[in-house]
């Protein structure tokens, strides 16, 4: 049997195989924020193809920090019956299911939140759309917001919660020059600017407890002249784990990073150029001590099977090969190990713009070309 079907575990969260579902935005959210019968639908499908692991796509843990429309949120104790009903059938299938907790920060959507986005300092995202810099009592309201999250998240009955600090949203910009102008005790040195998520992390296992799995997502740096670097995220992820994280989630890049966005553009024809992020994963795991879930540009079973047998990743996350072929994992399971159909053409999104939720544009046209 491979490696990569071994039954494993996360703080006490037992896992079928090693393969992790990373988040993805499915824009199929209630305008509330509240979970949709097609949303839930579209977990159990991941969880019947066989994934051990789901990680649902960014809730924003307060109305201030929602990033995009028909988003999941996990805001208010009224998303709870929902998320419960989402998590029940993620488990009728076999599987586990975290929720990544999320805030926006400056890359809120003001016209959607109906807020001001805040941020580690004034950050100019567009024109005419400035983010205010945040003072201590907005620090403290949004770790306890992040705190109110997870209880929320393990009352729905989840099997634990991931904390997003990648893509340039609100607590990666604390970790990044890039967004971080801060002169006081939050920026300056990375000891500095990694403080509000190591107090979030506090925050949050203060109030589920040491045996609730929490995980972290990471950039492994932001591809940003001025931005966060690998030997910074090795350092933080240090820190986060002398703190009781459970396991960090290594990704990279943020809306501003050109062709290095997270979701890169174009087909990874050869096995050699998958793996976005394999120099700065060789890294972590030579140093840092938790579990790394590794995602980025990986479509073949023989390069996840690789990352694992040679110490670079302990779990291989996908998101755009499990849009187009939800059922991929059962796939290699039952033998047929060819490379995934995915064409990494980011089409995926077109649906979403059409208010018809995350799908594969490519078979989208496909079977209507066949009508």
């Amino acid at each position: 049997m491979s490696t990569l079907f071994e039954g494993t575990s996360i703080n006490g969260m037992k896992l079928s195989n090693r393969f992790v579902r990373s988040a993805t935005y499915e824009g199929m959210a209630a305008p509330d924020g509240s979970c949709t019968d097609s949303l839930i639908g579209k977990m159990a499908e991941l969880a019947e193809g066989g994934i051990g692991l789901i990680i649902t796509s960014h809730a924003f843990v307060s109305p201030e920090g929602r990033a995009r429309n028909r988003q999941i949120g996990i805001h208010s104790d009224a998303m709870i019956p929902r998320l419960r009903k989402m998590a029940e059938a993620v488990h009728e299938h076999g599987g586990r299911i975290v929720a990544q907790l999320a805030h926006a920060g400056a890359q809120t959507d003001q016209g959607i939140s109906g807020f001001e986005a805040l941020g580690p300092s004034v950050f100019e995202k567009e024109k005419g759309c400035i983010s205010r810099e945040m003072n201590a009592a907005d620090r403290v309201r949004i770790a306890a917001c992040f705190g109110d999250a997870a209880v929320r998240a393990q009352r729905a009955g989840f099997d634990g919660v991931e904390i997003h600090g990648a893509h340039g949203y609100l607590l990666s910009q604390f970790l990044s020059p890039h967004f971080n102008k801060r002169t006081d005790g939050y920026g300056g040195p990375i000891e500095n600017r990694a403080r509000f998520l190591l107090e979030v992390l506090e925050e949050m296992r203060v109030r589920t407890g040491n045996g609730y799995p929490v995980l972290v997502k990471l950039n492994s740096e932001d591809f940003l002249d001025d931005g966060f670097r690998q030997d910074e995220m090795i350092h933080v992820s240090e820190m986060l784990t002398a703190k009781g994280i459970n396991a960090i989630e290594m990704s990279g890049g943020t809306a501003y990073s050109g062709e290095k966005i997270p979701s890169r553009n174009g087909v990874l024809k050869v096995e050699g150029e998958e793996v976005y992020y394999r120099e700065a994963a060789s890294r972590f795991k030579k140093r840092v001590k938790v579990p790394l879930i590794l995602v980025g540009g990986i479509v073949s079973f023989t390069v996840a099977e690789g990352l694992v047998e040679q110490g670079q990743a302990d779990y291989i996350a996908l998101s755009r090969p499990v849009i187009r072929e939800p059922r991929l994992v059962r796939r290699w399971q039952s033998g047929d190990r060819s490379k995934a159909t995915c064409l990494s053409c980011n089409q995926c999104y077109q649906p979403i713009l059409r208010g018809d939720g995350i799908s594969c544009e490519v078979d989208n046209r496909l079977r209507a070309e066949k009508k």
